[in-house]
């Protein structure tokens, strides 16, 4: 059963909140995809790819923590991605999904989604800088990042709807 709540962004709105609202629509209609799946279905992968719908909740977890939490605010890797063994295996989260419960999965976001946003509410201005740079690149701005992750949401939520179908039919946001 879909229990989160899908909000249209408004059409006349300041930088900020167009941003932000596109962002919390795309995080929506992730979480919207994945919930009411047992973890079977989350693992569902459709041929020849071997991405899960469990995936990608879980790998837009950590997207989601390491710009805001690592790169913007310069905070420490929270877990499990601190302790992930990153060197072994450089899509851990994508290949380790299925280890965790759908539950878990979609809290893992939900808490990086919270993280996220409180850590946006604190920025003064778009025009504000990461923490940590993007390597030799530098650090990018806050604008950049919000419309970034409007990039990588809005890919992954196609990724989901072709999932999505192929588990149970469920088409839509």
């Amino acid at each position: 059963m879909t229990t989160s709540e899908l909000i249209e962004p408004p059409l006349a709105a300041n930088e900020r909140e167009t941003l932000v609202s596109f962002l919390d629509y795309f995080r929506t209609v992730l979480i919207r995809k994945a919930e009411g799946l047992t973890a079977e279905q989350l693992a569902v992968t459709v041929a020849p790819s071997s991405l899960t719908l469990g995936g990608l909740v879980v790998h837009m977890a950590l997207v989601e923590s390491s710009w805001f939490n690592d790169g913007f605010a310069g905070n420490d890797p929270r877990e499990p991605w601190a302790s992930a063994p990153w060197d072994d295996d450089r899509d851990w989260e994508l290949t380790n999904a299925g280890t965790w419960s759908p539950q878990e999965a979609l809290e893992l976001l939900r808490t990086a989604i919270a993280e996220s946003s409180k850590i946006l509410e604190g920025a003064a201005s778009l025009d504000q800088l990461a923490v940590r740079s993007s390597g030799d690149r530098g650090a990018p701005s806050l604008r950049w990042i919000l419309v970034h992750m409007i990039e990588e949401y809005a890919r992954h939520c196609g990724h989901a709807d072709l999932l999505r179908e192929s588990i149970d039919g469920q088409t839509g946001d």
